[in-house]
Parts: C-alpha cells; structure tokens; sequence
C-alpha cells in the first residue's frame, strides 16, 4: 500500500484503476471532469489497459457503458447535476437490463438558478430507478467504495449498477492522505468479471431490452427488487471482507457514532459527518447525549437498521442536504415512512441544509441539536420543515 495526497475526484479515479475497469465512457461536466480527466492519463500512460470512449453527451455516456456492459464488460463512468439528467432515460435502462454498471456522481445543484455547488438533490432523483446508491464521506471513502461497489454490482445474487455518490468540493476537490491499495491485494478481492448469463454472444445471438407485455412486465420488476433487498446483506458482507483484508470498514449500510445511549441522534448523509461527530463530542462535554448516524446506502433502504438506532432514542434530528419541493427533505420523509408503525416512534424533525453548495459547519449541526432539544422539553413548537442558515435580506430582494 501506498499513501497519497489525493482529491475526492483523483481517489475515484484511482479505485476505478484498481479495479481494473476495461471500458470508461466519459464527457465533462463540472465537478465531475476531473475523475475521467485522470483515468484518460491512466490509459493514455498505459497504466491502466481499457478503452476509453469520448462521447457527445452523457445520455451516450451511459448508452456506451450499457453497451459495454451487456458486452461483458466492467465499465465506468462518471457525472453531475444537469448531466445524470440528460442520461435518465438510460439510467433507467441499465437498471432494467440488470447490468452492473459502476457511476460515480460527484454531486452538484440542479439549475436554475445556474451553480456548480453541490447539495444532494441530483443524486437522490434516481432512487426510484432500481440502482443500488451509495455515498461516500472521504476521499478514502470514494476509493474503497468504488472497489466495493464492483464487487456488490457484479454478485449473481445482485446483478444490479451501483452509483456512487461524494459532494461537490468538499470531497471532489479536497485533497487528504490517501491510503491507495497495492494491486495484487485488490486483485485478490475483486477478481476478473464473470460473464454474466445475459452475456451479449455474437455465437448465441438473443434479444436483450425488447418489448415485454402485461404478462410479463412486473415479473422483471419483482426479480428487481428481490435483487435490491439481497444487496443489503451483499454490501455488509462485502465491506467486511474488505475490512479484513485493507483494514478499513464503514458500517456496511449505514455508520454509528455514540449513538447507543443518545437521547437526541443527528441523520446525517456525506461530507459534513465529520462536523457532525465533532458537534457530538463537543455537546456531550456539555451534559448533552447525543450521537450521529451517517447513512452511507441510500438504495437498498437501511429500513432495519435505522429503525433500530431511531426508537432508541427520543428525537431525531435530519440534515436533509436535499429538499422535494412541495413535501420537505427527501431522507426525513423516508424515515418518517420507515418508522410509522413502530411500536416506540420518536419525534422526527427535518432540518433542510447546504443547499447550492452553503457551508454545513459544526455550530450548524450544535444548533440543529439544541434546537431539537428545546423541541423535546417543550421550550419550542416542532414544525413539519425547519430551514438552516437561511439569510432573510436575501429573501426579500429573490422573491
């Protein structure tokens, strides 16, 4: 192993060369470019042997890499905001296709108004899309995920593509040390592609993505999904191989930070876990208890496991650093879901945050905390939606 300063974006590219990806489809967009920008220099160097494809646009980015993968193929590629929705449409078909193709979405705001600042919005508008979703917190994080994520996708009782997911500049072009596995240890834990039994086969000509009628459609669609809950115990399973053979594990689905005995625990997402965990430590000093949890798989839902941190304690705290115009933070409103029937619901409270880009600091997270405390003892009405670091002379003059 290796340490190296690198970026968020570098880590990415390092963990897609690592894991030996054999097609990358790539067009730029801000803050992604620099992920496929590095694994060109890979391949251009002949460190890395793979085709690398330009295309005109990132709906044929994604067309590349279905293509790629129902050929056989391990493929990467990456994208942001206005980009993953020009794809969509293909996005949708890869996952129908069951092909495990490997994304990385460096996340960005959607516009208008026009920013390259990142928030969460453009990475949870494909949930629905039956990709498993994963976010990572560190540039380490990136690396080791994208490894993993290969593992995960290509599993025959998966079989499904996997977005990985790190915010804009906070992770994408921060630099921080970076332990870069050797490659015959990653080797060892992701071995060449298999071809799958819906391989492409010049030599066994079939139709692959035709038409499927009344009879037959939600079939697919239950094959999907039995797919997605398999990929729960697949992603704990795969990251505690890792854990055993690099030393370092996130948590599988989601990680704990002193929340066994919280009153009060923050649901956090990213990059500002960090921030968060110091918050905690920092209000326990003070008397208060309180933990953090990160939700690293947004898809397969960690249904179980938040519903066992969350009815340990008293109230929930959600930094939705996403918003669903019309219902509040996406991650709050799935956890209200989750924990509708059981039998010791606490009160959840949606805290909208860092949209565009706006910095999420630890006195942010302290005050999410205190305000959910004041909550709990009366002090102060709950409301449906609380917006953070709102500033109101801007208000006045946009609206």
């Amino acid at each position: 192993m290796a340490i190296k300063v690198l970026t968020g974006n570098y880590a990415a590219a390092y963990g897609a060369k690592l894991a030996r990806v054999e097609v990358i489809s790539a067009y730029p967009i801000t803050p992604q470019t620099p992920v496929v920008e590095k694994l060109a220099e890979f391949v251009e160097e002949g460190e890395l042997k793979a085709k690398f494809i330009h295309v005109e646009s990132e709906h044929s980015a994604m067309a590349a890499a279905i293509g790629a993968a129902a050929a056989g193929a391990r493929t990467f590629t990456a994208t942001s905001s206005q980009g993953l929705f020009y794809m969509y449409e293909m996005v949708w078909w890869a996952a129908g296709a069951r092909l495990p193709v490997v994304m990385g979405i460096v996340t960005r705001a959607p516009s208008p108004p026009w920013t390259i600042w990142g928030d969460h919005c453009d990475f949870l508008s494909i949930r629905d899309t039956g990709w498993i979703l994963m976010f990572a917190s560190s540039a380490q994080e990136v690396l080791d995920t994208i490894i993993q994520a290969y593992k995960i996708a290509e599993s025959e009782e998966v079989m499904l593509p996997v977005a990985v997911g790190w915010d804009a500049f906070i992770t994408s072009h921060t630099a921080e040390p970076v332990d870069v596995p050797d490659q015959d240890l990653v080797d060892e834990f992701l071995p060449p592609k298999k071809p799958a039994a819906h391989t492409l086969d010049v030599d066994n000509p079939f139709s692959l993505g035709q038409i499927a009628f009344p009879d037959k459609y939600m079939e697919f669609k239950w094959l999907a999904a039995e797919a997605m809950e398999r990929a729960k115990e697949k992603i704990v399973e795969v990251d505690r191989e890792y854990a055993e053979i690099f030393g370092r594990s996130y948590g599988g689905l989601l990680e704990e930070y002193r929340c066994d005995d919280a009153d009060a625990v923050a649901i956090v997402m990213g990059g500002i876990a960090g921030d968060a965990m110091d918050a905690v430590d920092e209000l326990r000093e003070r008397g208060y208890r309180v933990g953090v949890c990160r939700i690293r798989v947004v898809r397969p839902f960690p249904l179980e496991e938040l519903r066992r941190i969350c009815t340990r304690a008293r109230a929930i705290a959600v930094l939705d650093k996403n918003i669903s115009q019309g219902s509040g933070g996406i991650v709050a409103t799935e956890l209200k879901s989750a924990l509708y029937d059981t039998k010791r619901r606490p009160l959840v409270l949606d805290f909208i945050v860092g949209l565009g880009g706006r910095d999420v600091k630890r006195r942010d997270v302290e005050q999410v905390l205190m305000h959910t405390y004041s909550v709990l003892e009366g002090e102060r009405e709950a409301k449906e939606v609380e917006w953070i670091g709102l500033r109101p002379e801007e208000v006045l003059i946009y609206d």
